[in-house]
């Protein structure tokens, strides 16, 4: 299995239900290919470098999993496939894209710990 991260952008005219629901439906496609879902980031609403479909805004959200190669073939139809879905890009992540991945998280997670206190 390999490491992955995927990042997919949706349209900006869907309410925060039907933009979780949509991501809870990507994370139901992993998952039932038998992928690991390792963490999962909502950026929110930003705005796009350039026009797509006639909208300048977008929700951003990044997915890193671990998955057999055939699973993303899988999950890029199923973004095809919604119309809610403007952009997506998936890649596969290098060793060192990885460490760099689980420091980013363990830092992010340890900054949060000090909020919270």
């Amino acid at each position: 299995m390999n490491q992955y991260e995927t990042v997919f952008i949706l349209t900006p005219v869907l309410s925060d239900e039907q933009m979780k629901e949509a991501v809870e439906k990507f994370k139901g496609v992993l998952t039932n290919a038998g992928a690991e879902i390792i963490s999962e980031e909502n950026w929110g609403l930003k705005k796009l470098a350039y026009p797509i479909d006639k909208k300048t805004t977008g929700f951003y959200e990044l997915i890193e999993f671990n998955a057999a190669p055939e699973t993303i073939k899988t999950l890029e139809i199923a973004y095809r496939r919604d119309e809610k879905v403007l952009r997506y890009l998936t890649v596969k992540m290098e060793k060192y894209a990885a460490e760099y991945a689980a420091k980013r998280r363990s830092l992010k997670s340890s900054k949060e710990t000090v909020k919270e206190n």
